[in-house]
């Protein structure tokens, strides 16, 4: 199952979600209205004809309750991943960490989202947390962050972190974390319903308690109190099973697909034993239940409630020939040998390691199966490219404080003259001591290839998200400022400068940005067409060849192209992708096909073509792997 069949699924998955949670909702409707009834006939005072505006009403309200507790809470959660983990206690990693095992985590974060394309995340750890855990939360991959436990730091290998954040970044990419809100505020709309029964139950204990009269009254409002309570229980209770269904099945696939990311079963099957034989398991000391199917693992009592599988079935899934007796083994081991991190060596090795398995380079046709499911190859180039950046370089793209200084530093022209036009724009926008940082910042660049500088402002992007919103839009004119200083605007420019404004724009207002589309390739031919042009006319020289590679990438479609123009083709993605961003997930699967073939019609892809497709899968909600 490839990215797009993955985001078919989720779209199928949200589809049912509603219906089921639909279901469940109108059982506790129609539950609530039964008991009016029932109240009412007890009475003897009204036939039923007489109670049904009662009932009515009590529809109503009961479904207004529900829908509106249900989005408040999920209107909570669109503040981004980040909002998520502070709730249960998550510690930022900062930019410049001088924890040996935190820094780890921030490296193979970004080295994972380099690799697949997807914005770095937020990054947490949960520090009084014991236990072996992780999640990924977020409204849209802009807004998402990633936590783990303390346990995880301490106890998991690099290699089996990596398993574990791959298993992550899965949710993520295919489009779990929407899902996953949903599902929380649909059982927080219900739980209401319980929390309310649960009120009216303590006030009829505290009116028999503490008042002379009308005790009858207590008794009555006590039994009210009960009936409502057991409806809204009963009715989390068939919520939970519905998520816990689907969560199961998510897992599985996360699971798998962190072994089709890394080429590595030893990584999450490492973690998936760790667990299996560590004393605290998954355990969280934390209340998590209303997060559980958001987790890496979760304990259940019940089985059929369970949001995870058990943890031997997930462990035999990856290695269909490993036995429960084989833990008891890998449990005295651990005992006897005791692991010691020495991160610098680590860090040598694993660098050594990655430049010889990324030699053998990946299969540049191969890409539209690689959406979503990047290779070890990408995570290795990933690493490289990382190492080749200066550590103090990496930490200002990390900090709040300098990454907007970064971003202008890539930004900076070779030219002398244009360059110190635009250091007079950052100083006239920004101010002073921003010019300062930039001009120190010039005394990193030593060694810093063409190629490095989008993973680089990419590793930026979570830090300008933390700016305040009138700071970040002093950040875009400045930016636009400066690209425009020279009167051309080349192709990095225009990358970067796009796909930070799809990123700002998402983390603002998350909501604004739906994933899943509906539109075909027929309903937005025309737009098609002319972003195949504009692709071909970018990575070839002369009419005939462009007209080839044109009429090679809209063969994949079925379409013909337009007319060639002397247009600007800014001005014409501009105008272009945010209706083909409305495509459903199979027609935009067909769509990146057929701009791979325009871009690798003449078996080769340079590094403009690769700036400009990344930045239009961008706009499109496509995460695309790092190429060379």
């Amino acid at each position: 199952m490839n990215f797009f069949e993955h985001q078919e699924r989720a779209k199928r998955q949200t589809r049912w979600l509603v219906f089921a949670f639909g279901l469940a909702a109108l059982g506790v409707i129609a539950a609530i209205d039964l008991l009016v009834y029932l109240f009412f006939a007890e009475s003897g005072k009204q036939t039923f004809a007489e109670t049904l505006p009662m009932l009515g009403l009590s529809s109503l309200s009961t479904a207004g309750l529900i829908s509106v507790s249900s989005l408040y809470r999920s209107m909570s959660l669109r503040g981004g991943g980040a909002k998520i983990a502070q709730e249960l206690g998550g510690v930022p990693v900062g930019a410049d960490e001088k924890d040996p095992l935190r820094r780890r985590l921030r490296n193979v974060v970004e080295e994972i989202s380099l690799a697949s394309g997807v914005p770095v995340p937020d990054i947490y750890v949960l520090e009084q947390e014991a236990g072996i855990n992780a999640f990924a939360a977020g409204f849209t991959p802009a807004t998402a962050a990633v936590a783990v436990t303390r346990g995880v730091l301490e106890k998991l290998s690099r290699e089996e972190l990596q398993g574990v954040i791959a298993h992550e970044f899965s949710h993520i990419l295919n489009g779990d974390m929407r899902l996953n809100i949903r599902m929380i505020g649909v059982l927080f709309g219900i739980m209401v319903i319980a929390l309310i029964g649960r009120q009216i139950y303590f006030s009829g204990i505290h009116s028999r308690r503490f008042s002379v009269r009308d005790k009858d009254n207590g008794g009555a409002t006590i039994a009210i109190g009960l009936a409502v309570m057991a409806v809204g229980y009963i009715g989390m209770f068939f919520t939970r099973l519905i998520k816990a269904s689907i969560s199961r099945k998510r897992e599985y696939l996360a699971d798998a697909s962190a072994v089709q990311f890394t080429r590595n079963p030893m990584g999450i099957g490492g973690a998936l034993k760790r667990i299996a034989i560590d004393d605290q398991g998954v355990s969280m000391d934390i209340e998590v239940e209303e997060f559980s199917h958001m987790m890496f693992g979760a304990e259940s009592s019940m089985q059929w409630l369970a949001t995870h599988p058990p943890i031997l079935d997930r462990i035999q899934r990856i290695e269909p020939n490993f036995r429960e007796e084989e833990l008891e083994q890998l449990r005295e081991n651990l005992q006897r040998k005791r692991e010691s991190i020495d991160q610098s060596s680590e860090d040598e090795m694993a660098r050594e390691s990655h430049q010889k398995q990324a030699a053998a380079g990946f299969d540049i046709g191969n890409i539209v199966e690689q959406i979503g499911n990047p290779s070890q190859n990408h995570i290795f180039l990933a690493t490289i490219i990382a190492a080749s950046i200066s550590e103090d370089l990496h930490s200002a793209a990390r900090s709040t404080e300098w990454a907007r200084e970064v971003i202008f530093l890539l930004l900076l022209d070779d030219d002398r003259e244009i360059r110190e036009q635009q250091k007079l724009i950052i100083a006239q926008n920004m101010s002073a001591q921003s010019l300062q940082h930039v001009e120190h910042l010039e005394t990193m660049t030593k060694g810093l290839l063409k190629e490095h500088r989008l993973p680089l402002a990419e590793i930026a992007f979570p830090a300008l998200k933390r700016r305040p919103p009138e700071d970040i839009e002093k950040l875009k004119k400045t930016i636009n400022d400066l690209i425009e200083v020279d009167g051309v605007i080349d192709v990095f420019e225009y990358a970067l400068a796009k796909m930070l404004q799809q990123f700002l724009n998402e983390t603002l207002r998350p909501a604004d940005h739906p994933i899943y589309g509906k539109k075909t390739i027929q309903d937005v031919k025309a737009e098609i067409s002319a972003l195949i042009v504009i692709i071909a006319k970018l990575g070839h020289q002369n009419a005939s060849s462009i007209a080839e590679a044109a009429n090679a990438g809209a063969s994949v479609l079925g379409i013909d192209t337009l007319a060639f123009s002397d247009g600007d083709w800014r001005k014409g993605l501009d105008a272009v992708l945010p209706k083909l961003d409305h495509l459903n997930p199979g027609a935009k699967e067909k769509l990146v096909g057929a701009l791979i073939k325009t871009v690798t019609h003449d078996n080769k892809v340079t590094h403009e073509e690769a700036e400009v497709l990344r930045a239009i899968c961008s706009c499109l909600h496509v995460p695309l792997p790092i190429t060379a």
